[in-house]
């Protein structure tokens, strides 16, 4: 399945939101290719660095959700974030979200653009030395 695919299977009013997160990801993450790929049992937009899923989009039933491994791997990074977005709904690794009041565009820019300067397959490869 294709990204447009994706976006297109999506509810229509999620579909512009969909397009936007996911143009602002790759515009602001170089370092990143995007691919249609199953997470968690889902298809999502996977962004890979280096084979290593750095960030996901997903689309459920009840909202959508921008996974986050950076966020997830580094909690200073994950404090920033949650005081950037106070009314968000926050879980380990994931930001849960109905559309674009609550994770606006602007923001979803300043998070990418933080998260562009880790390089999460050095953190996951270091990561597995140290076990």
């Amino acid at each position: 399945m294709s990204i447009t695919e994706f976006i297109s299977g999506a509810p229509d009013e999620r579909q512009a939101v969909l397009t936007a997160l996911h143009e602002a990801i790759i515009a602001n993450d170089p370092t990143v290719i995007a691919m249609v790929k199953p997470m968690m049992g889902k298809d999502m937009i996977l962004y890979e660095q280096r084979c290593y899923m750095k960030y996901a989009l997903a689309d459920t039933k009840k909202h959508m959700s921008l996974h986050c491994l950076p966020m997830y791997m580094i909690p200073a990074l994950y404090q920033q974030f949650e005081k950037w977005l106070p009314d968000a709904n926050f879980q380990k690794g994931c930001i849960n979200f109905i559309g674009e009041a609550d994770l606006p565009l602007i923001t979803l820019a300043k998070i990418i653009t933080e998260c562009s300067a880790v390089n999460i397959a050095e953190v996951l490869e270091n990561r597995k030395k140290k076990k």
